[in-house]
């Protein structure tokens, strides 16, 4: 393919994978150059006077990212690329192409930056990497360890991360379950009560940034009954942590006596949750049902669809969305590129379902909320739409892309990351 060059502001479509960085190992994607329409914004539709290119793409499962005060992008990555599971992208100015470096030998989903570090997890550990000089990471071979043993059984095992402004970090561990059952995914199986999960598992725990070897047990268990949060975010606005909750599965294939086939498709929502110190949002005992708008009692704990029980107190979630969507990634905007409607709203990543059957599966888009105070104060909408290729998905591996993280750039622009392909898109307001 011939290659192009764009300008810096609309990001790059050229790789130039050459080594320009210290104390990193070096891996060069043997795709060199790829042409992008712009007219066509990389594939996606989005609202008038934003326009989207390919910044980067072949990265593989590549998960969350996060960008750096001088516009470094860093992507963690699900499996490893040339054996390594970070990869930093970092823009030549002076011709507009990018050159990508790739450290750390683990696999994951978290990373985030901070006061001068680069916090990164594995299904086990939360990593931490000093920025020094030039921004370049000190010692990528040899992180600290700023928290270790954290369950991984297989499911639910992405230990997400984020960072507050009082020097705290939550980390998302989440429940190996669907439901707490004595046989998990079992059609008929009670669920656990009390659910032992809830002691290591089903909630966000907070750890202290400057302590290092931290271990579960020197932790807060900050909130529970929460089943999975992949994608998490602080709200500066109030200063308070969001999560996005993973509803659920197979209500029907369980419980065929009390839910339809089409009804296990919209049950439970997948939902916002404003997350305070010692906040329980009920799973496994209880789901929300939106077209209800309760907290509805779980099957496995004696619900049938219509009884709220123990679930009429549980606090509700901010927004719901509909089922099954998985949200795996959440951006309070705090830019000042986008139009004003668009300062402090959260933008969510939904990764797309693989349970909606009979119907088509859902999401594989990037939504808006508005919000005020803190608080949404408007309709959801999609915001970037156009991922997966197609519109009628009956199964998640027919999306070309699945969108997961999302970053926000200082001069205000944001960063999609892409896990099926291992796309990175930049999303720019150019009023046009």
């Amino acid at each position: 393919m011939k290659g192009i060059f764009c300008s810096f502001a609309i990001a790059c479509c050229i790789f130039s994978l050459s080594s320009n960085a210290r104390n990193f190992s070096d891996t060069t994607d043997k795709k060199q150059h790829q042409e992008i329409s712009l007219d066509e914004n990389a594939g996606l539709t989005l609202p008038q006077g934003f326009k989207a290119t390919v910044f980067a793409e072949n990265l593989g499962r590549a998960r969350h990212l996060v960008v750096n005060s001088n516009g470094d992008v860093y992507v963690k990555l699900e499996r490893l690329k040339d054996g390594k599971g970070i990869y930093r992208l970092r823009v030549n100015k002076a011709n507009g192409t990018v050159s990508m470096t790739g450290f750390g030998n683990y696999v994951g989903t978290g990373i985030t930056i901070k006061n001068g570090y680069l916090y990164a997890s594995s299904n086990t550990t939360v990593y931490r990497y000093k920025l020094g000089a030039n921004n370049e990471v000190e010692n990528p071979d040899k992180p600290d360890v700023v928290v270790s043993g954290l369950t991984d059984q297989g499911q639910h095992n992405s230990k997400s991360i984020v960072l507050d402004n009082a020097g705290n970090i939550y980390v998302n561990v989440g429940a190996p379950s669907n439901a707490c059952q004595l046989e998990d995914r079992t059609k008929g199986s009670k669920g656990q009560d009390p659910c032992p999960i809830l002691e290591y598992g089903g909630g966000i725990w907070q750890f202290r940034t400057d302590k290092l070897n931290q271990t579960m047990k020197d932790g807060v268990h900050y909130a529970s009954g929460i089943r999975n949060t992949v994608g998490l975010d602080w709200n500066n606005t109030v200063n308070e942590l969001f999560v996005m909750q993973h509803g659920r599965d197979q209500l029907h294939d369980n419980w065929p006596d009390y839910y339809t086939d089409s009804a296990s498709s919209e049950l439970p929502a997948e939902e916002m949750l404003e997350v305070k110190q010692g906040s329980n949002f009920g799973w496994p005992y209880c789901y929300f049902d939106p077209m209800q708008n309760k907290k509805m009692l779980a099957p496995e704990y004696g619900g049938d669809g219509k009884t709220q029980g123990r679930c009429e107190s549980v606090p509700r979630p901010v927004i719901a969305f509909p089922a099954h969507m998985a949200p795996d990634g959440l951006l309070f905007y705090t830019g000042k590129m986008f139009p004003e409607r668009y300062r402090n709203g959260a933008f969510i990543a939904f990764h797309g379902s693989w349970n909606r059957a009979p119907l088509n599966q859902k999401g594989f888009f990037v939504a808006f909320v508005p919000f005020s105070n803190g608080k949404p104060n408007g309709k959801w909408e999609v915001f970037a739409n156009g991922f997966a290729g197609k519109e009628a998905i009956t199964s998640p591996n027919q999306a070309v892309h699945r969108p997961v993280g999302i970053a926000m750039a200082p001069d205000g622009s944001i960063y999609i990351s892409d896990d099926a392909k291992g796309t990175i898109y930049k999303i720019v307001y150019t009023g046009k």
